[in-house]
């Protein structure tokens, strides 16, 4: 015989197991979309703190939670590789997030080179399918 503490555990297990599934679903992301670094330019010599302007073509610039199709909000990579992208992106100092629905931002780097790239997210953080990314692009911070 099972009893009520078993199957209120495997239920809770059913349901967490659905909504890991469901964190994990990317939004589409429709043909043609694209994100860019207006400024700074690649090889830009700058002061900090920098300022980086975001570009988004084909898609809407959202508030972090929102379930609007083809839409989302940038995240800046700093110094690091694009994440996994069937994961939602993590929150430190080399990914930065703009849930607000920005789309620029200052920066405080120090000096020397440095990578910048944009993500492109749903509401849930998560990098659309296919991944909208910009071009890395290098400066350097005197």
């Amino acid at each position: 015989m099972v009893s009520s503490k078993q199957v209120i555990s495997l239920g809770l297990s059913v349901v967490i197991s659905a909504l890991a599934g469901l964190a994990q679903a990317a939004s589409p992301s429709p043909a043609g979309a694209e994100v860019s670094i207006m400024s700074p330019k690649d090889g830009d010599v700058v002061t900090s703190p920098v300022k980086v302007v975001f570009g988004v073509k084909g898609m809407v610039v959202d508030k972090a939670g929102s379930t609007q199709a083809n839409s989302g909000h940038h995240h800046l990579i700093i110094d690091a590789d694009l994440p996994a992208a069937d994961q939602p992106i993590g929150k430190d100092a080399q990914h930065v997030h703009f849930g607000a629905a920005q789309t620029e931002a200052t920066v405080e780097l120090p000096k020397g080179k440095h990578t910048l790239q944009l993500m492109f997210a749903d509401g849930a953080h998560m990098p659309h399918a296919p991944v909208v990314a910009s071009k890395k692009i290098t400066i350097e911070v005197k």
